[in-house]
């Protein structure tokens, strides 16, 4: 039976070199980090920017880290992830769900739930992103704000083709396409940080080639999207 696939895109889009169940592929914990010690104190940076004070924040695709700033806890933090022994291990979760959103993209919350959601790093895995958008903006509370942050890092066997056929800008454009064709969705925007510097002069230039953060949010919009339909 062919895999489900989010239209405009086609299967051959979405395919991935290796199209085994992921639930085999990450039942053993990695307990590393996927991006260096610079971009992930830039992406707190950034979340410390973005999640309003007391704030319950979903963590889609988590992991053992939510790389969420230090200080500031928000109210509530919910993890949805692959690996159980993973999530047991973030000690910023105040609860999670295991769960393979590739297999079942159908979120286990009631809508108007969250304050802000964010995927970390990890959107270039997921097979109907444009189902799962739409999901994310009916668990959101109105002005709730979708946070897609990514590097240029992936595990090459399970991205999907239209991801690493792509250069970081067509990756942010790909990401906006997500919104827009979700639908209900409003002020998207695309945040560069660039890959982070290391120091000052040209040597500080030179070894600024770390891993790069980008950006790409949007916010719920007020009102059912099919009435723009």
């Amino acid at each position: 039976m062919p895999t489900p696939v989010d239209p405009p895109f086609t299967p051959e889009q979405f395919q991935r070199m290796d199209e085994a169940d992921d639930a085999r592929f990450y039942d053993s914990p990695r307990l590393v980090t996927h991006i260096d010690d610079a971009a992930i104190a830039t992406i707190g940076e950034i979340l410390r920017e973005l999640i309003p004070p007391d704030a319950t924040v979903l963590d889609l695709m988590s992991s053992w880290k939510s790389h969420l700033p230090d200080g500031g806890r928000p109210r509530r933090v919910v993890g949805l992830g692959m690996n159980a022994v993973e999530l047991a291990a973030n000690d910023q979760l105040d609860e999670w769900v295991v769960q393979d959103i590739n297999a079942n993209p159908a979120l286990p919350f009631p809508e108007d739930t969250f304050d802000i959601a964010i995927i970390t790093v990890s959107i270039q895995y997921v097979t109907r992103p444009v189902t799962l958008f739409r999901e994310v903006r009916r668990v959101l509370k109105p002005g709730g704000a979708l946070v897609v942050i990514f590097s240029n890092r992936l595990f090459p066997t399970k991205a999907v083709r239209i991801w690493y056929e792509q250069d970081d800008r067509g990756r942010a454009g790909l990401v906006r396409s997500y919104f827009e064709l979700a639908g209900g969705y409003e002020r998207v925007r695309f945040i560069d940080r660039g890959a982070p510097a290391r120091g000052g002069g040209l040597r500080g230039w030179l070894q600024s080639a770390g891993d790069p953060v980008y950006v790409v949010l949007g916010h719920k919009a007020a009102g059912d999207p099919r009435d723009d339909a």
